[in-house]
């Protein structure tokens, strides 16, 4: 499992994990896609805000490898703005590939895209 050194381990002052410490002996938790329904709670789209924000300044529009990143997390972005990289797409894979679809990402997040985001 490859280790995104440098990528945000959890929102601040939060416990919404955004990166798993070791990787699962029985192999990676699956990416799903979640719905996010307009009545989620704000701590909850505010930690969707700051994922996306972090995936950005790390990996920009480039593929990136799952690795680390936590499921759970992905899965809410997923099938949105997070995309397959490649084709056949192995979701329980932490080598499988992702991108980021940025016409989506910018539409749902517009703030994760400012330059003073991380200010």
């Amino acid at each position: 499992m490859l280790k995104h050194r440098g990528f945000p381990g959890r929102l601040p002052g939060t416990d919404f994990q955004f990166v798993v410490r070791r990787a699962n002996p029985k192999g990676a938790t699956p990416l799903t896609r979640r719905e996010r329904y307009a009545d989620r709670r704000a701590p909850d789209r505010r930690a969707d805000l700051w994922f996306m924000a972090a995936l950005w300044a790390h990996f920009g529009d480039a593929p990136f490898e799952r690795g680390n990143l936590d499921a759970g997390r992905l899965s809410w972005l997923f099938g949105r703005e997070v995309l397959p990289g490649e084709d056949p797409f192995d979701p329980e894979s932490y080598a499988a590939l992702l991108r980021i679809d940025e016409r989506a990402a910018r539409l749902s997040f517009p703030e994760a895209f400012d330059k003073g985001f991380w200010a």
